[in-house]
């Protein structure tokens, strides 16, 4: 099965439950486990909030998903001045920012970056997907063709 989708969405946080819900109502469809879902809700909640926070000057981002051979990808583009450097560690318990990263790290199996300074940055994000296997045996996962 192979599903595809993007989204363009304004620099604005109240776009970041619009890209929650298509993900995680297009990955509960298809079977995979609320632990799966919520992770990568997670990381790709983190993402968008960097891309809101660090895109501009550019008034969007784009979200692009790829789900097919038991896997979830996605990209988040945005058009701002480029990410800095890459945290190595969590920060104090005190800050305030900082954390985003290493929580994606932390619920994906890849993550990387690239990085253009004065251009933005892309974020993807890939995770093998659990199966719902109760879910599976009482649903056929077979796409309607449209």
């Amino acid at each position: 099965m192979d599903i595809e989708f993007s989204l363009a969405l304004p620099r604005d946080a109240l776009g970041i439950p619009m890209v929650r819900r298509v993900l995680g109502d297009t990955l509960r469809c298809i079977g995979v486990t609320e632990d799966c879902v919520s992770d990568m809700l997670l990381a790709t909640s983190e993402a968008c909030a960097n891309a809101v926070r660090h895109g501009g000057p550019a008034k969007r981002y784009e979200v692009t998903a790829a789900i097919g051979d038991g896997r979830c990808e996605l990209r988040i583009v945005d058009g701002g001045l480029g990410l800095g450097a890459i945290p190595k560690q969590y920060p104090t318990g005190d800050a305030e920012h900082g954390r985003g990263i290493l929580i994606m790290q932390s619920v994906v199996d890849e993550i990387s970056f690239d990085i253009t300074p004065g251009s933005g940055t892309t974020v993807f994000l890939r995770k093998e997907l659990d199966w719902d296997e109760e879910f599976l045996a009482h649903h056929d996962r077979v796409l309607a063709a449209v």
